[in-house]
């Protein structure tokens, strides 16, 4: 924590701060990831159709793209520890009414879940840049380690809880409200006590620039790839000859790796100039992943280990750029709003099309070949997206 420097705020201040930014972190996926390992139990105690099931783990991903290209405008309006602050109570509500077991509260409670998180989304690279713009990286990884290993968590106790809790699933699903509330008291000094700026914007989002276009064209890649994982590599797993059991202990390997992946990631960036080599090569270490499930699916294990070193690294990376590639908070939260919004669109594609693929070819061929293309493609756009500044959409050079 002592290298965290943050002039003009005492220490106990910088303190508490990077807590409620890592408590925050901690609230950005288990209401997420929780919902697939029940989501047949979900399905049949509230007869849902196949396609009404998908869209609880869609709308979510739909909501962070309809919703992250505001947050900037409000962040501007109201603050931004006002807006997060807001955000963490949508959330909260949203757990809340989806606690209830049924189909309308299901999908209400899942819209707001999504808007909460994607403000969430947002703001924590832009508050990070503003307040330690000599960490970005190191707090990056650490927000990102946080939101993963609770992610896989979620995932792992959902069932549990689901078997023994009264309330069954919608049980599993209302929990997380214990963590939402608790980021709620550790942000309350913030919203109390807002840092004051000097001058109100309202940035553009940088669309014109191509720089811009690469960042977010590498967020909605490895986005893109981490949701059809957590969609459908238990099933690939599954008709390699793997049982459930197994195919589900393959997919928290996966997480578990991608979560340790996270905590290398600030010791490379902290010896390089840019994060052209690092994120290149790490994007192809997820294509060959990808090759090795298409070539020898046998080698099930060996495959969820890269997949998630790949993955784990590239999702800090992603998150890293909207900091590292703007030139202060304001444009880190522009460019920011801009990945998120095209990239959890693209991310939302995905696993649908990658099913459409499978279901039409009778095979998991085209649908792998599918993401070895994404993971080429995302390497091509590293090699852009590791270096440079994304100018200001409105010409304003920053001091």
């Amino acid at each position: 924590m002592s290298a965290l420097v943050e002039p003009g705020r005492p220490r106990a201040g910088r303190v508490l701060l990077v807590w409620g930014l890592l408590v925050v972190a901690a609230n950005l996926r288990p209401a997420l990831t929780g919902v697939g390992p029940v989501l047949d139990r979900v399905q049949d105690d509230l007869g849902l159709a196949p396609a009404a099931a998908g869209l609880v783990s869609t709308l979510p991903l739909l909501a962070f793209a309809a919703v992250s290209p505001v947050v900037p405008r409000l962040a501007a309006r109201w603050g931004p520890e006002r807006l997060l602050g807001i955000a963490l109570g949508v959330l909260a509500l949203g757990i809340a009414v989806r606690w209830f077991p049924a189909a309308g509260p299901l999908f209400a409670g899942t819209a707001l879940i999504g808007a909460g998180i994607a403000v969430g989304n947002v703001l924590l690279p832009s508050l990070i840049k503003r307040d330690f713009p000599a960490s970005v990286g190191l707090l990056t990884s650490a927000y990102a380690t946080v939101m993963g290993g609770v992610a896989a968590v979620a995932s792992g106790i959902a069932v549990p809880i689901g078997q023994v809790a009264p309330g069954g699933w919608s049980t599993a699903l209302g929990c997380w409200i214990v963590l939402a509330v608790a980021a709620i008291a550790l942000w309350l000094p913030q919203w109390r006590n807002p840092r004051a700026s000097a001058e109100v914007r309202r940035p553009r989002l940088p669309w014109r620039s191509a720089l811009a276009w690469a960042v977010t064209a590498f967020m909605g890649l490895q986005s893109l790839g981490f949701y059809v994982a957590v969609t459908w590599l238990p099933q690939v797993f599954q008709d390699s000859g793997r049982s459930a059991a197994a195919a589900g202990w393959m997919l928290f390997l996966f997480q578990a790796v991608a979560v340790l992946t996270s905590l290398a990631v600030p010791a490379v960036l902290r010896g390089a100039r840019d994060q052209r080599a690092v994120s290149v090569v790490c994007s192809l270490v997820v294509l060959v992943g990808y090759l090795g499930l298409l070539a020898v699916p046998g080698w099930a294990v060996l495959w969820s280990v890269l997949l998630g070193l790949g993955g784990g690294a590239c999702l800090v990376l992603a998150l890293a750029f909207l900091g590292l590639r703007a030139p202060d908070a304001a444009a880190a939260g522009a460019l920011s709003a801009m990945a998120q919004s095209i990239g959890y669109l693209l991310a939302a594609v995905g696993p649908v099309l990658f099913g459409l693929l499978r279901t039409a070819g009778s095979g998991w061929q085209a649908p792998l070949v599918l993401m070895c293309g994404a993971a080429a493609g995302q390497a091509v756009v590293a090699a852009v997206a590791g270096r440079g500044t994304v100018p200001h959409p409105d010409g304003r050079v920053s001091a």
